[in-house]
């Protein structure tokens, strides 16, 4: 993952709605949910919830199924893990050359 799509990811939570929406579909697994069950369980009326979960998909943090009218929404595990991993793969890194350059 490149510093540009880590910021686009990152942009993509940096609301609280989002990041309440993204975390519903997180506990959802793999099934995912439809529209109509993510607004239930967040409350986020239907227009508003429409916008987040487009600036959620556009960021590549959920994925969208059509099927006749319904559309199941589904977390991008995936690009999640790398968005993680992305933030956490210099953990302690100055730490550690600290402790190189004082031994």
């Amino acid at each position: 993952m490149d510093t540009t799509e880590a910021a686009q990811g990152f942009a993509a939570i940096g609301s609280e709605a989002r990041l309440h929406v993204l975390k519903t579909l997180v506990r959802a697994g793999d099934e995912g949910l439809t529209v109509g069950e993510i607004q239930s369980r967040t409350s986020i009326p239907p227009s508003t919830l429409a916008h987040h979960l487009r600036f959620l998909t556009a960021g590549g943090l959920i994925e969208q199924q059509r099927s006749g009218r319904t559309t199941l929404n589904r977390a991008a595990f995936d690009q999640l893990e790398a968005l993680a991993q992305f933030i956490l793969s210099e953990c302690c890194a100055d730490v550690t050359r600290k402790a190189a350059n004082n031994g």
